[in-house]
C-alpha cells in the first residue's frame, strides 16, 4: 500500500517536472508581461478600458458593500466557530475575495467583453493585419489617418457568447471545493 502511494507521488512528480520544463522552455509565461509592456506604449489601446472605468469601479463597490451588508455576519460566525478570533478576520478577506470574483466575473461578462474586443481588435489593426479583423467587423481605412481604436467599425459577428451556461454551471459546482483548505483553492 504504501509502495503504491510512493510510486503514484512520483509518477505526479515526475509529470510536474515535465511541464514546468515545457513551460519553461516554450517562454509562453513571458506573454502576459509582453502585453502589458506593449499596452503601455500603446497609449491609444487604453481608450476602451478607461471608458469604462468608473462603471467598473462603481460595480466593485456596489458588489463589495452588497457582500459585506448581506454576508458578513453569517460567514464570520461560521468562521469564528471554526477558525476561532480569527473568524471576523478571515470573513472580510472571504468576503473581499468573493466580492473581486463575482466582480470580474460581472464586469467580464456585460462591460469588459467589449472592451476587450477593441483592445485585441486594435492591437491586431496596428499590427498590420486589417484582413483579418476585416473579417469580424467593419474597419475604416488607414487613410482616414485616425488610430487603431477610432478605425474599428460595428461587429459583424459576436467573437463570445455573453453567458454561456456550461461555464455558470462548471463555476457553482466547483464553488464548494473552496472550503476545503488550501487544496480546494488549487483545484
Amino acid at each position: 500500500m504504501a509502495s503504491a502511494i510512493m510510486e503514484t507521488i512520483h509518477e505526479e512528480i515526475k509529470k510536474f517536472q515535465a511541464v514546468v520544463k515545457d513551460v519553461a522552455k516554450t517562454g509562453t509565461w513571458l506573454y502576459p508581461f509582453k502585453g502589458l509592456i506593449y499596452l503601455s506604449y500603446h497609449q491609444s489601446l487604453w481608450r476602451p478600458f478607461l471608458s469604462r472605468t468608473w462603471q467598473t469601479i462603481t460595480l466593485g463597490i456596489g458588489i463589495t458593500a452588497g457582500m459585506f451588508f448581506f454576508t458578513y455576519i453569517p460567514q464570520a460566525t461560521i468562521l469564528t466557530l471554526t477558525s476561532g478570533p480569527f473568524g471576523p478576520i478571515s470573513a472580510i478577506l472571504l468576503i473581499i475575495s468573493e466580492s473581486a470574483t463575482l466582480t470580474t466575473s460581472v464586469a467580464r461578462m456585460f462591460s469588459l467583453r467589449d472592451a476587450l474586443t477593441d483592445t485585441f481588435d486594435a492591437t491586431l489593426v496596428t499590427r498590420g493585419m486589417e484582413p483579418l479583423v476585416s473579417e469580424g467587423r467593419h474597419v475604416l481605412p488607414a487613410s482616414t489617418g485616425r488610430d487603431a481604436v477610432a478605425r474599428l467599425g460595428k461587429m459583424l459577428k459576436q467573437p463570445l457568447e455573453r453567458l454561456n451556461p456550461r461555464a455558470v454551471l462548471r463555476s457553482f459546482l466547483l464553488l464548494p471545493l473552496n472550503l476545503i483548505p488550501v487544496v480546494g483553492t488549487l483545484i
